[in-house]
């Protein structure tokens, strides 16, 4: 069996023995986590990327979102040096949204209040 590239729940990236520029990964993964942990997000339901976002900015997305969240319907968009990164929620996950003020959990139906 192959040694696996990433974990399997945040999938952080794995530092591969003799790596050159182990930090590199090291510090894909601190994005990841950053992204991540202690979710707490602008707005759920987004559809389309705002103009000037902030780093470290997050958004639950809608469905069918547009511009740079095209294709990317259902992710954590987080917004980090200087473009967007996403995620790929799994069921369980809490979120709050900031612009609802409402703690969330992905169930197998979508995003929900707690």
């Amino acid at each position: 069996m192959a040694d696996p590239l990433e974990t399997s729940s945040l999938k952080l990236p794995y530092i591969a023995a003799a790596q050159a520029q182990k930090h590199v990964t090291h510090n894909e993964a601190l994005k990841r986590l950053d992204g991540i942990v202690q979710l707490a997000v602008e707005a759920s339901g987004a559809t389309a990327p705002p103009g000037s976002p902030a780093e470290g900015d997050r958004y639950l997305l809608g469905t069918t979102p547009t511009g740079a969240w095209s294709g990317q319907g259902g992710n954590l968009a987080v917004y980090a040096d200087g473009a967007w990164w996403f995620a790929v929620p799994a069921t369980g996950w809490l979120a709050f949204d900031r612009n609802a003020d409402q703690l969330l959990v992905l169930k197998s139906g979508g995003w929900s209040p707690v």
